[in-house]
């Protein structure tokens, strides 16, 4: 534990200047810069770098110093970067994915006529897109199947009737038998 003293000179770990403290109040350290500045510190925000009777015995070197500032900088700006590949990677991607096929939607269609599971399906569909627009959920897969295009035919007439745009889904993972909606998040009512 360092033990701070007024008159000590210290570097400020986080910014390019260092001064000599002038008040100490608890764990807040007031130090006056090279410039003349009065300005407050958390006491783990200083390293001490020598004091006031001692200027020339410093316990770190100022290109220690420097060298830990520039690896501090240079692993926030690597971490910055990563996060800006993710981010990009991830708007490509849609957040969330409803398959229509009627397997999916009940335990059993025996029974059901072609009327039936069309409705169904256009229920889930009508559902799940007014729960993403609540939830400002932008992207949503619609996963419908090739068959014979009626219930695309249909899930495009819904979504004509949304704040929202629709076209074919990623045909790598999804093949011909899915519509990505993209939703418009500032629509005016």
């Amino acid at each position: 534990m360092i033990h701070f003293k007024i008159g000590d000179k210290v570097q400020v770990l986080d910014e390019d200047f260092s001064g000599k403290i002038t008040a100490i109040s608890g764990d807040n350290i007031t130090i006056k810069t090279e410039d003349g500045f009065d300005l407050d510190f958390h006491k783990k925000e200083l390293i001490l770098i020598g004091d006031a009777s001692d200027l020339d015995r410093n316990v770190f070197q100022d290109a220690s110093v420097r060298s830990i500032i520039s690896e501090k900088e240079a692993k926030s700006r690597h971490a910055l970067a990563a996060a800006n590949k993710r981010k990009a990677k991830e708007r490509y991607e849609p957040t969330m994915e409803i398959d229509l096929h009627i397997h999916q939607l009940t335990d059993s269609y025996k029974g059901m006529s072609s009327h039936d599971m069309l409705t169904l399906q256009l229920d889930t569909a009508r559902r799940q897109l007014e729960f993403a627009i609540k939830k400002r959920i932008q992207k949503v897969v619609f996963i419908h199947g090739v068959g014979e295009g009626v219930l695309k035919l249909e899930l495009e007439y819904l979504f004509g009737r949304y704040p929202v745009k629709f076209y074919a889904a990623n045909y790598q993972k999804y093949g011909l038998g899915a519509t990505e909606v993209y939703i418009y998040q500032n629509v005016k009512s």
